[in-house]
């Protein structure tokens, strides 16, 4: 059986944390930035934990 293959949009965009868990970058943070208050793009620039139901399905689109 050959070897499974990793999703190249997934390893661009989802980091394995120490514990095991998904992080993951915040959307509207692109372009625009000049409308947004600073307050919001402070607060999407935190990374996010992916919610286990959707981790599930990354970790196996990464072969983890």
């Amino acid at each position: 059986m050959p070897k499974m293959k990793t999703h190249s949009g997934a390893k661009k965009r989802f980091k394995l944390t120490g514990s095991g868990k998904l992080k993951r970058q915040q959307a509207n943070r692109r372009h625009y930035l000049e409308h947004k208050p600073t307050t919001l793009t402070r607060r999407l620039a935190a990374d996010k934990i992916v919610f286990p139901g959707d981790a599930k399905v990354i970790k196996r689109m990464l072969g983890i």
